[in-house]
């Protein structure tokens, strides 16, 4: 059974996905209770999708023409499943994009986010999953990603606020 928090299907997934996108970027959201408890179960499960398959690497060699002259190029590719849980991902969070640091020219900022399109899904599969994976290792337990806080009651309507939290 899935909470309503009030608001109709299309509304209630857009807030979500939008909630768990800013809690994997910032690694902390403020919010109410009952929002806190589903954006927890839906960050579980993408993080567990990313650690399931971080791995799943080829490297595959391309040849390309560079001046007239073949050179090959080994290339890492994502493996099947891995892509398929890239895809999911992409399909199920908010496209975040990079932000620009204070007194960071533009042509700086360039250089540093040209290879990285997707910044939330590469967060997810090169920093969370291994990090994750490698204390599934050690204590021989999965699942546990995020906590949930409780804080005082909001100004105004009294609705019961959380802060939920990556580990």
């Amino acid at each position: 059974a899935q909470r309503k928090l009030g608001k109709a299907t299309d509304a209630r997934m857009a807030l979500l996905k939008n909630q768990v996108s800013q809690l994997l970027w910032n690694g902390k959201l403020e919010t109410t209770a009952a929002r806190a408890k589903e954006v927890q179960k839906l960050a579980e499960k993408y993080i567990t999708l990313a650690i399931n398959t971080y791995k799943d690497s080829i490297e595959v060699e391309k040849t390309k023409i560079v001046n007239g002259k073949e050179t090959t190029v080994k290339v890492v590719n994502d493996g099947a499943k891995k892509l398929a849980a890239r895809r999911t991902l992409m399909a199920n969070l908010a496209d975040l994009q990079e932000t620009r640091l204070p007194k960071e020219k533009r042509s700086e900022y360039n250089v540093r986010t040209k290879a990285v399109k997707h910044p939330l899904i590469e967060k997810l599969f090169n920093e969370y999953a291994p990090k994750f994976d490698q204390i599934a290792q050690e204590k021989g337990q999965k699942g546990g990603y995020t906590a949930i806080y409780k804080m005082n009651a909001r100004r105004g309507d009294a609705a019961e606020m959380a802060l939920i939290v990556v580990l």
